[in-house]
């Protein structure tokens, strides 16, 4: 990107004498500030890769903290607005105007909302709309144009006290400055050899430095304008631009309003001063010399053309420039061959003066422009060619239909580079896992918009069908885990994404399978805890976390489980055991309860008889009688009981939809304050399926308190629960 402010001209050597190099013009660009107001760590990154790290950029989150930082008038400030983070664009611009009116504004606006934000901020002093995503090398030659319409501004807002009153219809001007700098080209350059002619070229120089600056201003201006006011015409008294008649011609206005072309090497048509053979003479001189068109003033090009210009009718000047210009021709046509393009382009300048007439000229320019154009192509330049080609049609220096296929390869090529990109976006969204939000920075967006512009690209094609395969790989994730509602959801995005019957179907069977080989995993998990708790001897207590208690868990979730009868025989033995070894000890109750739950685990019926003649073995005649005796008092006391608050039990939702029916003996002791406590369930048919819905409703139960010799007494009491599923 030229500096607007540096202008340069270059010549090859002539033959015969020293290479004469001139030193560029330099301009160091004022610093200047950019305040990004934006909420969005992408677009800053993109913006930043756009500035190229030339400007310091402070990001702020809120519209006041952006007039705070525009509070400070010493530095040069640029304020950026991105349109996603700021819900009422005008307003903001508005009040930026009220406060700083000075400050140059760029606006971004996302794709499809370009024509909403530029006819909110017409008639403000935006400098320009662009596009997002950021497009780096527009971005970069109006910002170019913006910073340096800044720079300006600042200068003169501080050379002249009044400038900040004229500030609003300054930049109106700037904006419609743009055709101005299609002149830019035809300001002759300063003679670096004639000391006397310094201050027109400082002169020169300056104004092509203006002219530059004009157009990257116009550029700007074309991407504020074009879809505010399409075809509207420029308000500066310059003649009005007719707009874009097709996309096409938009695209080709968009790209090349957005580079800034650097000055065509324009030759020295200056006129020497002095007699007609005081000219001659020094024009044979420089001829011998072989000083054919340089150094500048002192060369037989400016020599025969001063003679010619004084006589018309000189013969020797005549044939001189004929010379000059059969010399130019060869050098046009050798530099040209040999790609050195800015050469071929002062030596066609030159011929021009040398034969204003000759026929060839046409043609020169014509193939000069198509090998520049040519070139910008094979660079990758879109923005350049695209400039190029408008310089050529204004000009009209070449054939409508090399215009039309430069056109059609400019958009083209465009195109590719807008798929390019938005591929780019899409692979990095799917790979971040950001699908679908969020909606407008998400790979489901901009895969829409591919396939809108491309959709028989393979490319796009190929990533939609990754798209489709993240949806389906998110719906079978969710699926496995249970969460259908969510399944659901990203299996119809991948059917609305083109998804097949067989991929939606592979996806429910992939699910199905998943599900089943999680639930065979968690039964084997189960499993194995029943035979560490059978090896440690944990088998009904306590109570969540006994062999009883997880085989009665695996029998509920998968009734088929290879694991469950030989687990459950090895439980019976061992209750069965354990019952034998309390009968022993004297403990009846607990070898009673024992062999009701070897029963129901389907202990050997023999081995069950056995332990119970063993307990009556136990039980001495003699004791027959206080046994008795202490069972009669037990059931009188519990004839006293009177309930006073009753608590239905729940029927297990299980239960009751396999219509399951059962009944739950419990025993339980009604304390002084008739309150129930140690509730334990005795025996139940069929096991574990009632005994939590017994044993909590009875825990709810209240008695009145039983007195006996005028103190209230502990009750133990024995009760059956049935349950049977209503009619």
């Amino acid at each position: 990107m030229a500096n607007p402010a540096s202008v340069s001209v270059s010549q090859p050597p002539e033959s015969g004498n020293a290479p004469r190099t001139a030193a560029p013009a330099t301009s160091a660009r004022p610093v200047a500030e950019v305040i990004a107001l934006t909420g969005r760590d992408d677009f800053l990154l993109e913006f930043g890769e756009a500035l190229g790290g030339q400007v310091a950029v402070h990001p702020v989150d809120t519209l006041d903290a952006a007039l705070e930082q525009l509070s400070d008038a010493r530095r040069v400030q640029l304020l950026v607005i991105d349109a996603r983070s700021t819900p009422d664009v005008r307003a903001a611009v508005d009040a930026v105007q009220a406060r700083s009116p000075d400050t140059t504004m760029l606006v971004f606006a996302p794709q499809g909302a370009e024509q909403k934000i530029a006819s909110a901020v017409k008639g403000t002093n935006v400098f320009a709309l662009l596009p997002i995503p950021v497009d780096l090398r527009k971005t970069s030659a109006v910002l170019e144009g913006a910073i340096a319409h800044a720079v300006s501004r600042h200068e003169a807002a501080h050379a002249d006290p009044e400038a900040k009153s004229r500030g609003r219809s300054e930049r109106q001007t700037s904006f419609a400055a743009a055709p101005a700098a299609a002149h830019v080209h035809d300001i002759p350059a300063a003679d670096a050899g004639a000391p006397e002619r310094r201050g027109p070229g400082t002169m020169v120089l300056a104004a092509a430095g203006l002219a530059v600056l004009a157009l990257l201003a116009g550029a700007g201006y074309w991407f504020f304008a074009r879809d505010a006011a399409p075809g509207a015409e420029q308000r500066a008294g310059t003649t009005a631009a007719s707009a874009p008649q097709s996309d096409e011609d938009a695209t080709l206005e968009a790209l090349g309003a957005a580079v800034d072309l650097e000055p065509t090497p324009v030759a020295e048509d200056t006129v020497a001063q002095g007699t007609v053979d005081e000219l001659l003479e020094k024009a044979r001189l420089a001829m011998r010399e072989r000083r054919y068109t340089e150094p500048a003033g002192d060369n037989a090009l400016l020599y025969y053309r001063s003679a010619a210009a004084a006589d018309p009718q000189n013969g020797e000047a005549a044939d001189g420039l004929a010379r000059i210009g059969a010399l130019l021709v060869t050098r046009f046509e050798e530099t040209l061959g040999a790609g050195q393009l800015e050469q071929a382009s002062l030596a066609l300048a030159q011929l021009k003066l040398a034969q204003p007439d000759d026929a060839r000229i046409p043609t020169f320019e014509s193939r000069l422009v198509q090998a520049q154009v040519t070139r910008a192509l094979a660079d990758g330049n879109i923005e350049r060619a695209a400039a190029l080609v408008r310089v050529a049609q204004q000009s009209g220096s070449v054939q409508a239909d090399q215009i039309a296929k430069w056109r059609a390869e400019i958009v083209r090529r465009q195109d590719e580079a807008r798929v390019k990109r938005l591929l780019d976006l899409a692979a990095d969204r799917i790979r971040d896992g950001r699908l679908t939000e969020p909606s407008d920075d998400s790979a489901k967006y901009y895969v829409q918009q591919l396939r809108e512009i491309a959709g028989t690209n393979s490319a796009v094609q190929r990533i939609s069908r990754d798209l489709t395969a993240a949806y389906l790989r998110r719906a079978r994730e969710a699926g496995i885990a249970g969460r259908n509602a969510e399944a659901e959801r990203w299996a119809a995005e991948a059917r609305a994404a083109g998804a097949s019957a067989a991929d939606l179907s592979a996806l429910q069977r992939d699910i199905a399978n998943a599900r089943a080989r999680a639930a065979s995993a968690e039964s084997d998990r189960i499993a194995q805890l029943v035979r560490e708790r059978l090896q440690a001897g944990m088998l009904s207590e306590p109570a969540q976390d006994s062999a009883v208690h997880y085989l009665t868990q695996l029998r509920a979730t998968d009734a088929d489980h290879a694991a469950i009868q030989p687990l459950s025989r090895e439980l019976a033995e061992r209750l069965v055991a354990r019952a034998a070894s309390a009968a022993r000890e004297g403990r009846s109750a607990q070898a009673e309860a024992d062999l009701e739950l070897a029963q129901r685990w389907g202990a050997d019926a023999r081995a069950v008889q056995n332990v119970r003649q063993q307990l009556a073995a136990a039980r001495a005649p003699a004791s027959s009688s206080a046994s008795s005796t202490g069972g009669r008092r037990q059931t009188l006391l519990q004839n006293r009981l009177k309930r006073t608050r009753y608590v239905a039990p729940e029927y297990p939702e299980r239960a009751l939809a396999r219509g399951q029916e059962g009944s739950v003996v419990v025993e339980f002791i009604v304390d002084v304050n008739g309150q129930t406590r140690d509730v334990r369930v005795v025996s139940s048919d069929p096991p574990e399926v009632f005994d939590r819905a017994a044993v909590n409703a009875v825990r709810r139960w209240r008695y009145e308190p039983v007195i006996e010799n005028g103190v209230p007494i502990e009750v133990p009491a024995r009760m059956v629960i049935n349950f049977k599923v209503p009619d």
